[in-house]
């Protein structure tokens, strides 16, 4: 037993990312179906949907195809389906398991089990009670794959769930049902119901894994492992099964006492990054400034072994003051003259070639908005790159709404509206009979497209930037007219590289806001990433002196320790971004596919800048009205 074990009352399996991770789970469950074949028995899997096993049913279709991997003596039962819904909606997940699983390998259709959402309102409490005697028929659940809401919920089973709940019709919990409303439109077109298995149905099965991946998970990953059981946090219930494991990316993990507070559970390397994290922590928690900090405080906050190898209290204090004083810049390009080898940039060459990778044509202004408008005004070439076109967040009254216009512009010019009056009218039709299983036309995708990259282009010129140097990509991955991406492929990277060497930036800022619920932000940045070490295994002599920040803001921040440059911002400032993320229109009051926060994304963005802002200012530094955060990535 470690000092780990102690704090973990549930295992947990920490690995660098999803992918590994769903592929450790991808050869448990792969493992478990073969030692069944050998024995001739059937193996029954209880399975999730949503965003969390999508990368694991992956791997488990190549195993299918690669590796002879068969599931012909494969029963499966499904966690849950939204009530009411059709088998064939986009979001069902009925669809769902047939998209990323079933259709994919050599299952016997006989063998998959899935709540029906379609079954009548007055048969529902059969259906459930007949889908619990099937589970139990096949001989229970051999191995069940969980996900874990925000709020803790396992399956659909809400806060409140009892550990002896049955598989039942419940209602979707308001902060449910915003976390999923990016597989919907808006947020009214989620269902408000759910059929799913119950705890108890759970708690029943051999051998639980529960999957978590990215930062938005970590609160209530520590919560479920951590802390008392409670009916509160559902998966926390979790705790009274014998053989139940946690599989996790270091980024669900990242408030897990091991990596929160590594100094409690055993020996602990002081590097500054560790110091600082450290220091941090204690003075936020004890609501201390850095330099009021005192010899008891660390031994108070289990700091003492850092006392023991650094000395003074009062020394390593002003070591972290520094560390963050020197963070603060107003010149994110660089101040020109200025050599100073504690400042985050370099003051040469001035003014810099500057490439702001935006994934949505949004990101640029709600996230690095003041930071974006200061490189301008301080004289550097600035150029934006917006990745995608981000048609599927435009909703379909923007689309009549703007063909409205062109077609009226038309008749005011005195221009033949024939053709244009014909968009609109097949738009309106389209629109009007549009199912909820249906992709929008090419030609609507195409005019989605068109709204935003003139919204973006003119959040371009409110800033200032040249038409010559704004680029649109619209990377390949994302034009799929679904939420369901493509992987990144090569053309989204020879895209990126010839952009790239074009340019021979000494600057590049990219999204590292992961949380972002489509997954865009992350194909983005491994996009960037993959063509940046393209270019540097070729030798062009420019990329040794390109740097590479990552920006957050539209999900979510930086913890403070993390920061390396902070940019502050005036009230005037602050306002100045917030007219720029006005432009996008489309994206205003209601905000499509907004993930669990339900505030508009100025208002995010506003109140995080402000948020880093308050706690440098608590930690002694100035107080100023708003910061905008940006970490360097080494590639």
């Amino acid at each position: 037993m470690t000092m780990v074990d102690s704090f973990e009352k549930i295992s947990c399996k920490i690995f660098p990312d999803l992918y590994k991770g769903s592929h450790f789970v991808a050869k448990e469950i792969a493992a478990l179906i073969r030692e069944k074949q050998k024995k001739k028995e059937n193996c029954v899997l209880g399975l999730a949907t949503g965003s969390t096993p999508k990368t694991l049913y992956k791997e488990l279709v190549r195993m299918h195809k690669e590796e002879k991997l068969s599931f012909k003596n494969v029963i499966t039962f499904n966690l849950d389906e939204y009530y009411p819904i059709d088998n064939d909606a986009l979001q069902s997940y009925n669809r769902f398991m047939r998209t990323n699983l079933f259709d994919h390998v050599d299952i016997n259709p006989k063998n998959i089990h899935i709540p029906n959402g379609e079954t009548p309102k007055d048969d529902v409490k059969e259906h459930c009670r007949q889908y619990e005697k099937m589970i139990e028929d096949a001989g229970g659940i051999d191995l069940q794959i969980l996900g874990i809401g925000n709020n803790g919920h396992i399956g659909f089973n809400e806060p409140g769930s009892g550990i002896y709940s049955r598989t039942r019709l419940i209602t979707l919990d308001t902060s449910t049902r915003i976390a999923n409303a990016y597989e919907f439109a808006n947020i009214s077109d989620v269902p408000r119901l759910a059929i799913t298995m119950g705890i108890s149905t759970i708690m029943k099965s051999k051998k639980i894994i529960l999957m978590a991946w990215g930062p938005g998970k970590a609160p209530v990953i520590k919560k479920a492992v951590e802390e008392d059981d409670t009916e509160h946090v559902p998966a926390s219930l979790l705790q009274n099964h014998d053989n139940v494991t946690f599989v996790m990316d270091e980024s669900a993990a990242s408030e897990l006492t091991r990596n929160k507070s590594p100094w409690l559970t055993g020996d602990c390397d002081w590097t500054p990054k560790m110091i600082k994290k450290a220091v941090i922590n204690m003075a936020l928690k004890l609501g201390k400034s850095v330099l009021s900090l005192t010899t008891s405080d660390y031994n108070e906050y289990g700091l003492s072994d850092l006392l023991v190898e650094k000395g003074d209290a009062y020394e390593i204090n002003l070591q972290v003051y520094y560390m963050l004083r020197d963070s603060i810049t107003g010149w994110p390009g660089g101040k020109p003259g200025y050599n100073v080898t504690t400042h985050p940039e370099r003051s040469e060459p001035y003014p810099k070639r500057v490439v702001i990778f935006s994934p949505h044509p949004d990101d640029d202004i709600i996230s690095m908005g003041g930071t974006f408008q200061r490189l301008h005004d301080q004289g550097h070439d600035v150029h934006v790159a917006y990745q995608t076109s981000g048609n599927i967040a435009v909703t379909d009254e923007f689309v009549t709404r703007f063909l409205d216009f062109a077609v009226g512009f038309e008749q005011i010019a005195g221009i033949d509206t024939s053709k244009s009056g014909k968009i609109l009218k097949d738009a309106r039709k389209f629109i009007a009979n549009k199912k909820s299983n249906q992709v929008d036309t090419p030609k609507i995708r195409a005019i989605k497209g068109l709204i935003r990259r003139c919204e973006a282009a003119a959040t371009c010129r409110y800033v200032g930037i040249k038409e010559e140097n704004i680029h649109f990509q619209n990377l390949p991955f994302y034009e799929t007219g679904t939420i369901e991406k493509k992987p990144m492929g090569e053309k989204d990277v020879q895209i990126t590289v010839d952009l790239l060497r074009e340019v021979k930036p000494q600057q590049v800022y990219c999204a590292g806001d992961f949380a972002d619920p489509h997954g865009t932000h992350i194909v983005c940045f491994n996009v960037v990433l993959e063509a940046l070490k393209r270019i540097k295994a070729a030798g062009d002599p420019w990329i040794k002196e390109c740097w590479l920040w990552l920006y957050k803001g539209a999900w979510q921040e930086w913890n403070i320790e993390e920061i390396e440059m902070a940019i502050p911002m005036s009230p005037d400032q602050v306002l100045k971004k917030r007219f720029g993320i006005f432009i996008h229109q489309s994206q205003k009051d209601s905000v499509p596919f907004q993930g669990s926060d339900a505030r508009e994304f100025w208002q995010r963005a506003e109140e995080r800048n402000a948020a880093t802002a308050k706690i440098y200012a608590d930690l002694g530094l100035t107080h100023y009205a708003a910061i905008e955060a940006f970490v360097r990535w080494d590639y």
